[in-house]
């Protein structure tokens, strides 16, 4: 139900506004005023799903009506009255809105039913009559003005109005003609019009010169303006064709009316509909205001929430040109309430309140600013104690009226609600007032209720170890800095640094040392290496991801090494080789070249001796090229052999191991002798650290060697600071500056988009990136194709998927590797 205390509490009732004034109708904004709390599954879902495909119709720039959003429901309802009929300015907004509605229904029936299942089936039964568009097009214009033709006796009486009026122009500009050439008016005077008649402006001394009626003076009494008699009956003419024009347009409005009358309900039904696409639509528009998104929605009391923001805050924010902090928070089953400490002003109550308006907005079916991966569920009842709550008139305390909302909380709550408490047990004694607020939790934890409460005593702080449901939160503060950081670290209490804001802003420094001999130093020390110790673990967990992206990478660029250097040995034999065939081709023309000139040299009887020392050496040329070529053969076969096992003879520095590869063995890695220790195994990967550097690389890029034996040898193995090594980490360091994670195909043929994706993906192993970007556009599909058949067969390719709609859609293939 509606609650508007609540509401105005956690800020919803600026929500609710700032939705209203997106509406366009004032159907829309009676469903923003009965848009109320919901724990219904199926309408929540629904509602979400609503104002999603809606925000996705406005996302992809599709063409969706944006204007004519009229309410007519009450005009319908008064048109049930017989006698009753349809006003002209009623007309034209019942035209406008009603293309407004067949235009909407012409979108959801053309749209993809998978796209907007929700809205293509709101719109399933809604209908219009054809005829009723037809006949008022024909009645009145765009600008809301009846067309002569609406009636064949409209149209007799406009043509003769025209005519008469034609025919007082042409009379009236006679006598003003006659009246500058008397100087009775001057010769800049113009016709103009009093009390809805044609008059010429004359100086009152000549007034009498003609004969008419005076309908007006100037202010200084030297111009009357006179109406000719003899045009008087003419413009009484015009009157009356006016007058029976009136009646005319009162006659087609009835008769229009009479022709809706029986299908009032059906319109009726229509316009709830259109009132119900304003709603929509409104909720859209601000979603995208405020960068909303549709989480995981479950049928159960959870909350796991990623990136949350308070809409309103985050607002603020912004027009003082700063940042919100997202919020991550998360109470399941076995942490259900979630105590919040930290210092003053360090964002404690902006959590509170973030929980409430976002869960408040999501079971209101609005969309909620968060990560779309996070889960909501529902909660039937919500319990909110913030602000000052003492009452003159029924004689309450702050304190007082804070222990009436426990009674309510404590009676009322089970397995399915939702507290939200800020400053528990404040307002009275410290130690009565933190035992209070102990029992009170207690007593809501075992009825497994879920909350949110923010405190500073140090009881409620050391619950969490008192028994399961109950967890800690912190909201962190930089001590160096001495600011807060608005972040909030779950699992750890916090600190209210009352003594470092009291020196920040000033507080005598006396006056604090007395503050913190009469309290104890090691209470002080206590709060202060808690508060620090979460810092730093958030440092050295950042610390941690680039050490393991930069073990990563080292990894991809070792073996990447290995490979080429590989591949520029074969490539070098096989040079070699090629020359020596070359060579011996050269040698075999030759040979006949000198065969010939032996044979030559026969006929002239030549020296036989001299002729075989000639023939034998060439023949021991050509058998020494042949044993150069076999002996490149016989090394490429070994080189083969040797990359499909590991010869256990191969001279590698250490004895080779043959056992099953477990942690703690040493391994060698390549052919160079590069040695490592096994730190974890991972299906076919294998982690592994060498002098301080932790790598993940393929089990089958690993040899095992004798541990024993390689202690021994120790001083062989491979050392990282080496120059060779350095050089290495300088030309990735170079890549990664020019990299770019996204490649443009567009206008590409689909064989060389082909070559250069497997460049791309080679480039992205070898810098450790695994999420890439294909940009080939959508035109007819081919390269697209071809692309995704090539994907679907690399080896480095895990999965790959369109880009979302917003985002490009089927003209990007986003790319995940292994």
């Amino acid at each position: 139900m509606k609650n508007i205390k609540l509401e105005q509490k956690i800020g919803f009732d600026q929500i609710r506004q700032s939705i209203k004034d997106n509406c366009l109708s004032l159907g829309g904004e009676g469903f923003v005023d009965r848009m109320e709390f919901s724990s219904n599954y199926e309408k929540v879902l629904s509602l979400l799903n609503m104002t999603e495909e809606l925000r996705q119709i406005f996302v992809t720039n599709q063409v969706f009506p944006s204007s004519n959003y009229f309410d007519m429901r009450i005009e319908l309802e008064r048109l049930r009255l017989l006698g009753t009929f349809i006003s002209q300015p009623a007309l034209f907004d019942l035209k406008s809105s009603l293309h407004t509605i067949n235009e909407c229904l012409n979108f959801f029936l053309k749209a993809d039913a998978e796209k907007y299942p929700t809205l293509k089936a709101l719109s399933k039964d809604i209908y219009v009559d054809k005829d009723i568009l037809i006949r008022c097009d024909r009645l009145i214009d765009e600008k809301g003005l009846f067309f002569d033709n609406a009636s064949e006796y409209l149209a007799i009486i406009r043509s003769n109005k025209r005519k008469k009026i034609n025919e007082v122009d042409k009379r009236i500009q006679k006598i003003l003609v006659l009246s500058k050439k008397e100087g009775w008016s001057g010769d800049d005077t113009e016709i103009t019009i009093r009390n809805g008649r044609l008059v010429i402006p004359i100086s009152s001394a000549n007034k009498r010169k003609i004969k008419g009626f005076i309908h007006d003076e100037s202010s200084s009494g030297q111009t009357s303006y006179i109406e000719p008699a003899e045009i008087v009956e003419l413009n009484n003419e015009v009157r009356e064709l006016e007058l029976e024009e009136q009646r005319e347009i009162v006659k087609i409005l009835t008769e229009f009316t009479e022709f809706i009358r029986p299908q009032i309900d059906i319109l009726k039904h229509a316009y709830y509909f259109l009132s119900q696409i304003d709603f929509i639509r409104a909720k859209a528009k601000y979603a995208m205001k405020i960068r909303a998104g549709r989480p995981i929605v479950e049928n159960k009391t959870l909350i796991n929430w990623y990136d949350a923001r308070h809409p309103l805050l985050e607002r603020t924010l912004e027009k003082n040109s700063k940042e919100i902090v997202p919020l991550r928070i998360s109470l399941n089953e076995k942490s259900r309430i979630l105590i919040i400490s930290g210092p003053n002003a360090g964002g404690k109550s902006a959590c509170l309140k973030t929980v409430g308006l976002l869960q408040y907005m999501l079971q209101c079916g609005l969309l909620v600013p968060m990560r779309e991966t996070s889960e909501a569920g529902l909660f039937p009842s919500m319990f909110i104690d913030i602000g000052d709550e003492q009452s003159l008139e029924n004689d309450l305390s702050t304190y007082s009226s804070h222990l009436l909302n426990m009674k309510k909380l404590c009676e009322g709550a089970d397995d399915k609600t939702l507290f939200l408490i800020d400053e528990l047990g404040t307002g009275t004694d410290p130690v009565i007032g933190g035992a209070i607020a102990e029992s009170v939790l207690q007593h809501l934890n075992n009825k497994k209720a879920y909350g949110v409460v923010t405190t500073h005593y140090s009881n409620l702080k050391l619950l969490a170890d008192k028994g399961e449901g109950i967890i800690n939160g912190a909201m962190l503060f930089d001590q160096n800095n001495m600011k807060p950081l608005y972040r909030l670290s779950i699992g750890r209490p916090g600190s209210s640094f009352a003594f470092e804001i009291a020196q920040t802003i000033g507080l005598p420094k006396a006056i604090i040392d007395s503050a913190i001999d009469k309290i104890g130093s090691s209470y002080l020390d206590f709060e202060q290496q808690l508060q620090q110790m979460e810092v730093e673990k958030i440092g050295i967990k950042k610390k941690q991801q680039e050490l393991s992206v930069q073990d990563e990478l080292l990894s991809e660029l070792i073996l990447k090494y290995n490979k080429l250097s590989s591949d520029l040995d074969a490539e070098r034999k096989a040079i070699i080789k090629q020359a020596k065939l070359e060579a011996k081709e050269i040698l075999l023309n030759a040979n006949k070249k000198v065969e010939y000139t032996i044979s030559q040299i026969k006929e002239i009887n030549a020296e036989k001796e001299r002729t075989k020392e000639i023939r034998e050496s060439f023949r021991q040329e050509q058998e020494g090229i042949d044993k150069d070529i076999r002996i490149i053969e016989q090394e490429e076969k070994k080189g083969k052999n040797k990359q499909k096992t590991p010869q256990p003879n191969k001279d590698i520095g250490v004895r080779v191991d043959f056992s099953p590869l477990a942690i703690g063995d040493i391994v060698k890695i390549g052919e160079d002798n590069n040695f490592a220790e096994v730190v974890s195994i991972r299906r076919n990967k294998v982690e592994v650290i060498s002098s301080s550097i932790k790598m993940t690389i393929d089990k089958n890029s690993v040899v095992k060697v004798d541990k024993k034996a390689y202690l021994k040898q120790k001083a062989k193995t491979y050392s990282p600071t080496s120059s060779r090594f350095v050089s290495i980490i300088d030309e990735l360091n170079d890549k990664r500056k020019d990299f770019k994670n996204q490649l443009d195909l567009r206008g590409e043929r689909a064989e060389i988009a082909i070559e250069k994706v497997g460049t791309f993906i080679d480039q992205a192993r070898l810098l450790g990136e695994r999420e890439l970007s294909i940009l080939h556009g959508k035109g007819t599909g081919i390269l697209k194709i071809a692309i995704r058949e090539y994907l679907r067969t690399h080896s480095e390719v895990s999965s790959f998927k369109s880009a979302q709609v917003e985002f490009g859609g089927e003209g990007i293939t986003l790319v995940t590797l292994y």
